[in-house]
């Protein structure tokens, strides 16, 4: 396979669903039910924008301005966030990872995270993409500790939400959180919020219309949850099912609000400095995050 500008593809299909995935960044690039998109697309000849598909780790979201104390010792790592001064979404969302195992419906990824500056912690990471024709996609993404100390860790997945790459405006959006943590105007977190102090209870379907989404929501429900996009005018909807304990939701303005991002998260934003979620990864210890998306029905044709 020819190197591209997001490495290389590989595609899988299991009834109905296909997906395609780029090495760079174990990336999630497609996919679709019966040919009608789920997650919004991305060529593996292009850079992706907005973080589409990026497997994001080992942290989700933001370090406020690149900076944490852990175990007494003070560290900092590059902030590539300049407009929020902060370090954003990892180390590993622009590395190539290798494919070390793949079939019909099945690939599977993985990378050393090597350490460095700021995060001097061997990783050894895995991402796993499996296809079932009733169920449609799972994704886990596992990291263990290949070093002699704990380390600080999180992970997350940045899929966008999509029916058929149409504006998300005339949608319906649920989201089962009852918390949210509002953030100030550089996205740095504030206070853990009921979710109806903020605007933000989504507990039942909302229309989105114009409403602008940008938050960490928790209170999740134990056992496992569902945020669901769902088209009221045909009935199609795709959903994403983790029992991640924090999920981002992004209203994907930076896509043309052609989809809605759902990053299911191990911990919360700035997890490295407020501890919230924070998984401490012991010495030969793995974790993972297991996620599953679902379309329900086959989108209508345009």
């Amino acid at each position: 396979m020819a190197d591209h500008m997001s490495g290389s593809e590989v595609a899988i299909t299991a009834g109905d669903y296909r997906a395609r995935v780029v090495t760079v960044g174990a990336g999630l690039a497609g996919l679709t039910l019966g040919g009608h998109d789920l997650v919004l697309p991305h060529s593996v000849d292009e850079v992706p924008p907005a973080w589409k598909g990026k497997v994001l780790l080992p942290w989700p979201n933001r370090i406020t301005e690149g900076r944490y104390t852990w175990q007494g010792e003070h560290l900092e790592v590059p902030v590539n966030e300049h407009a929020t001064g902060a370090a954003l979404h990892g180390l590993m969302g622009w590395v190539e990872w290798e494919v070390v195992g793949t079939g019909a419906d099945h690939v599977v990824l993985e990378s050393f995270v090597a350490p460095r500056y700021g995060y001097p912690w061997p990783l050894r990471a895995r991402v796993s993409y499996s296809l079932d024709a009733t169920t449609g996609l799972h994704v886990d993404i596992t990291a263990t500790n290949v070093g002699t100390s704990t380390a600080p860790y999180g992970s997350s997945s940045h899929p966008f939400l999509t029916l058929d790459r149409a504006v998300v405006d005339g949608c319906e959006l649920t989201v089962p959180a009852g918390q949210v943590l509002e953030a100030d105007e550089v996205l740095a977190p504030v206070a853990l919020r009921d979710v109806a102090s903020l605007g933000l209870d989504l507990r039942t379907p909302v229309v989105l219309g114009d409403r602008s989404v940008d938050h960490a929501f928790t209170g999740l429900p134990e056992g496992g949850w569902t945020v669901t996009l769902r088209d009221p005018s045909t009935g199609a909807a795709v959903g994403i099912t983790s029992d991640a304990p924090w999920v981002q939701v992004y209203s994907g303005e930076l896509v043309g609000r052609r989809g809605v991002a759902v990053e299911p998260m191990t911990c919360a934003p700035d997890a490295f400095n407020s501890g919230m979620g924070l998984v401490e990864l012991e010495p030969g210890q793995s974790h993972t995050l297991t996620y599953t998306v679902t379309g329900s029905p086959s989108p209508s044709p345009r």
